[in-house]
């Protein structure tokens, strides 16, 4: 299936009924397994490659370079359409934000978000007006590729909770021509709610990080197109090793291996040649 395919494919999802539910892998073999599961698009995760290469997940650990690479062995790893966390657009100048999808498209991801935080703790979210620049000028960029640009407000994750202005500045993502509109971290169903009434395009929400959890059919109800789940598959995987490795130095058991995916699925998943069929 070539880029344009899952382009389409991916496009569709967010035009049809109710909410879909975008898995966030952090690497190829975890793509891989998610890819057999069913799911119809695979999304990247800067936590989740963070955390599997040792580091934190911020603007100043994480190059363009490495989580682009990330993303291109993703990608590979399944047939599926993938988009990605493209931070701040690794650049505050909104050409950077531009080349950044460019370069995301020639690695074969049909998508990504671009956020308006700016790594700086004394003044954590971009100016409005500059923001939507930002956006803007990603959006141009995005308008000859197969590329759907998310925009994320990222207010409520920076000690910011003013519903008002995060409604504002989706409004504002809009448009300047983004394709999906995301506020992570928004405190009940009733605020995501609003926020869904009040914008024109799809809304993504997270699921499974701090805060209050909902269902998909809750979510979907509320008005919610698409529901991602960030890090929280990698910090999943990671607790289970955590368990296992406690269990074995507080007890000197085994029993965690009872609920480990067999050695031999694992194999004839990651010994496939080519990626992983969406069919």
């Amino acid at each position: 299936m070539d880029q344009t395919e899952k382009f389409a494919i991916f496009d569709a999802l967010h035009r049809g009924t109710g909410a879909f539910v975008i898995p966030n892998p952090w690497d190829a073999g975890s793509a891989r397994l998610l890819a057999s599961l069913g799911f119809a698009a695979l999304a990247t995760t800067s936590a989740g490659y963070a955390f599997a290469v040792g580091k934190r997940d911020s603007f100043a650990s994480l190059t363009r370079d490495e989580l682009l690479t990330n993303a291109a062995q993703i990608v590979q790893a399944s047939d599926f359409p993938v988009s990605a966390d493209l931070e701040d657009g690794f650049g505050s100048d909104p050409q950077t934000c531009a080349e950044t999808v460019r370069m995301a498209a020639d690695v074969g991801l049909v998508g990504g978000s671009i956020e308006d935080a700016t790594g700086d703790p004394g003044a954590p979210i971009f100016d409005l007006e500059y923001a939507a620049d930002r956006i803007r000028a990603a959006a141009e960029a995005a308008r000859d590729l197969p590329f759907l640009l998310t925009a994320r407000a990222e207010n409520y994750l920076w000690g910011r909770p003013d519903l008002k202005d995060t409604i504002a500045r989706l409004q504002a993502f809009s448009e300047a021509g983004a394709d999906v509109l995301y506020a992570p971290g928004l405190p009940d169903l009733e605020a995501i709610r609003t926020v869904c009434r009040e914008v024109d395009k799809p809304v993504n929400v997270v699921m499974g990080l701090q805060g209050p959890g909902y269902s998909v059919a809750q979510l979907s109800d509320v008005g919610v197109r698409r529901v991602s789940v960030g890090g929280s598959f990698a910090r999943a995987a990671f607790g289970a090793l955590k368990r296992a490795a406690e269990e074995v130095r507080d007890t000197g058991t085994f029993t965690y291996a009872q609920q480990a995916m067999p050695g031999d699925e694992l194999a004839a998943l990651m010994a496939q040649d080519g990626a992983v069929d969406r069919r």
